[in-house]
């Protein structure tokens, strides 16, 4: 499984405004940007972002995976504050 392949699952499954997806072999890194993450506790938004990729997860195809999520005013805060 490659980033791209998630990325697409997850602009699919949910209602990201945008998904950045790094990593290799089986380890990987995601970043999503949704409203839907408006008021939902880390925990509901990481089940939310596992939610699409479980059989994934189940077949091994991905073995780790490290989650951020923001909304849209989170996300460009944060990366104003960290000068991306």
């Amino acid at each position: 499984m490659d980033t791209n392949e998630i990325k697409q699952v997850l602009m699919e499954k949910l209602s990201l405004n945008e998904a950045i997806v790094t990593g290799d072999g089986s380890h990987f890194q995601v970043i999503a940007v949704g409203d839907m993450f408006d008021g939902m506790s880390r925990v509901k938004q990481q089940q939310a972002i596992y939610a699409p990729l479980m059989e994934y997860i189940a077949d091994n195809r991905i073995h780790a995976l490290s989650i951020k999520a923001y909304t849209p005013a989170q996300w460009e805060r944060d990366r104003k504050l960290s000068g991306l």
